[in-house]
């Protein structure tokens, strides 16, 4: 199958192409500063609504999978909407420019990104039907991804919802936005009245063949892709700090005590959020993660 993956050269790019011309796809990543010399990689703008046309007119992708984003690398939780505005648009007009690609080149297949923790907080892990997130701290990033989905939706396609990503390259590797902090034992467990948050991860290569399996199977809808182990913070934050090298044990802290610092979408995020069952990917999808978080951060 032919196949156009946007966001080819992020961290989720950078482990599906090779996954799909592994499996004998051929394959075009898109991107808007690839690198040279990788003959499969293409430089193109999504936001570039006439170039992307004109790529979809003349390739005739039968696939597009649409990993595209512009998340900084330090994300600073009290301006972390300003941050995201510019991935709130490839989300909004990046993917309504893609289908658009796809309708264009006649593709039968379209799969989305989208992410496991923009959902409403709750009891237990969040399936696929929980409500997202769209009253809370996170509120215009939320929007952006309600409609990522819908329109991916409305089109027959499918909406991959990926974990906290974990691995080399990724914010909780050695030198990462997170790894780096927790080597220095900077990072501390925070609660709101013993309350912690959730995380659910997922590692690229898990990503990868779920997008794999996406693609080749006659699916829509949504799926949860996370690995077996949700964890409070309590649990994976000292695997992470032992990884990293960090000398002590990370404190509790109560969420008032650090909110002037964090603000209230770093509040929501440490003491909030909600862990993802990947039962139906495992069921519909044939998916198995391979990769805990606890290799994750050993590998990296």
């Amino acid at each position: 199958m032919k196949v156009a993956i946007a966001g080819a050269t992020g961290v989720l790019g950078r482990a599906t192409l090779p996954a799909l011309r592994d499996a004998g796809h051929e394959v075009r990543g898109l991107a808007r500063r690839p690198p040279a010399g990788d003959p499969d990689l293409i430089a193109l703008d999504i936001l570039d609504r006439d170039a992307l046309l004109a790529f979809a007119r003349e390739w005739r992708p039968e696939a597009i999978i649409h990993l595209a984003t512009a998340i900084p690398e330090n994300i600073k939780p009290r301006s972390a909407e300003k941050q995201f505005e510019a991935t709130n648009r490839l989300r909004t007009e990046g993917t309504r420019n893609l289908l658009e690609a796809a309708r264009e080149a006649g593709s039968r297949r379209f799969v989305a990104e989208s992410i496991s923790f923009a959902v409403a907080p709750g009891e237990g892990l969040a399936d696929e039907e929980a409500p997202l997130w769209r009253d809370g701290a996170m509120g215009r990033i939320v929007t952006a991804v309600a409609e990522l989905e819908r329109l991916t939706l409305d089109a027959g396609g499918v909406v991959l919802r990926f974990g906290l990503l974990a691995g080399a390259g990724t914010a909780y590797a050695d030198g990462g936005s997170i790894g780096g902090p927790a080597g220095k034992g900077m990072l501390p467990i925070i609660h709101r009245g013993g309350t912690e948050a959730t995380s659910s991860f997922t590692h690229p290569a898990d990503a990868a063949t779920a997008v794999l399996a996406a693609l080749e199977r006659d699916v829509t809808g949504v799926f949860n892709i996370v690995d077996d182990e949700p964890a409070p913070t309590s649990e994976w934050l000292p695997v992470l700090d032992e990884a990293r090298g960090a000398k002590r044990r990370p404190m509790r802290v109560p969420v008032a005590l650090v909110r002037p610092l964090i603000g209230s979408y770093g509040a929501d995020f440490m003491t909030k959020m909600r862990g993802a069952s990947n039962a139906k990917a495992k069921r519909e999808l044939g998916w198995e993660p391979r990769v805990s978080w606890r290799e994750a951060f050993a590998e990296s």
